[in-house]
């Protein structure tokens, strides 16, 4: 078994490797903590996936840990369904506004329709959500979103999801595992894309049309003045969040315009999680200028969101122990 000397020469020197990945590695030679830290074990894959710091070495995000993970769910999927299964129904691949996140998205769709199983891409970065739904609503085998939610900018991720657009549990997660750990050399990872295999999709609207039908409000006293702050942190929600709360009849709702680009590099804050205060202080500040009723934030892949109310004078991070009393508080003022 090769230490981590050895893999990290053996991907300085081995034609499997490109030139790129090569000049990265070649900038932290006798940095042995870096070396160490890049190279001392594979990237874990669990029951989400993989999650990692982007960068060249066997325990970081690239293409080559992202190829193999691909191969080995390409395996286990062809070791479940028929060849005809895979490139009927396939797999749908999301991916969010991180940076790498197309590059892998594109990574995945080459090893997976080189081995003869369709690939349906998202053509936008959307929300995980909406890839859960995409697999139901177009019977695919599965998905893959690149993701690392609300990580800091250096993260990347790759999340499975079954048949129904659930996340694998344990016993699946370790057979993909399995299957992946058959794969001993990068050279079985090929990228060469089967063009005829892979497919764009845009299913948004069909995804908001059908959100809204979970709906609970009916009030348009309520929606008409409700006045709400919108951040969607540099991530996927700004054209699902917008579309359905405008279509849903919420008339005042303000786009944080500093944070509305889709920008992998998280200009604004230090990490995109909505469920951090900090991470909300701009959307804060322009509710407080507004008089907004409430801010609403979501994650780079817009699966989690941070709500802050108006109590009084200031805004307050909804947490579990704060909900009930500030709901109560807000519901009495607006009736």
């Amino acid at each position: 078994m090769q230490n981590y000397k050895e893999k990290y020469q053996e991907w300085l020197s081995s034609s499997v490797f490109d030139e790129k990945t090569k000049e990265e590695l070649k900038e932290i030679v006798g940095n042995q903590k870096e070396i160490k830290e890049r190279f001392y074990k594979e990237l874990e894959f669990g029951t989400g996936g993989l999650r990692g710091i982007m960068g060249a070495g066997t325990n970081r995000m690239n293409k080559y840990t992202v190829g193999k993970a691909t191969l080995g769910f390409g395996n286990y999927l062809k070791s479940q369904f028929s060849d005809e299964e895979c490139k009927k129904r396939g797999i749908v691949v999301g991916y969010d506004t991180r940076n790498n996140s197309k590059f892998f998205t594109e990574v995945v769709s080459s090893v997976l329709s080189n081995i003869g199983i369709k690939v349906i891409v998202h053509t936008d970065p959307r929300p995980t959500p909406q890839l859960s739904y995409s697999v139901k609503k177009l019977n695919a085998l599965g998905g893959i979103v690149i993701t690392a939610s609300h990580n800091p900018k250096e993260y990347n991720g790759y999340k499975i999801y079954d048949e129904f657009g659930c996340q694998l549990v344990p016993h699946q997660a370790k057979q993909v595992s399995d299957f992946i750990d058959k794969i001993t050399d990068y050279k079985e990872i090929v990228f060469n894309r089967e063009d005829g295999l892979i497919q764009r999709i845009d299913l948004t609207d069909d995804f908001v049309n059908d959100v809204l039908k979970q709906s609970r409000l009916t009030s348009k006293e309520i929606k008409d003045n409700l006045k709400i702050v919108y951040t969607p942190l540099h991530g996927t929600g700004k054209t699902p969040v917008c579309n359905a709360l405008a279509k849903d009849g919420f008339r005042d709702v303000i786009l944080v315009e500093e944070q509305a680009n889709e920008d992998g590099n998280f200009p604004t804050v230090v990490s995109p999680n909505p469920e951090d205060k900090k991470a909300l202080l701009l959307g804060i500040k322009l509710a407080e200028k507004e008089n907004a009723d409430l801010v609403l934030g979501t994650d780079p892949d817009s699966d989690r969101v941070g709500i802050a109310v108006k109590d009084k004078e200031k805004y307050t991070l909804m947490t579990r122990k704060s909900s009930w009393s500030v709901i109560n508080r807000f519901y009495f003022i607006k009736h």
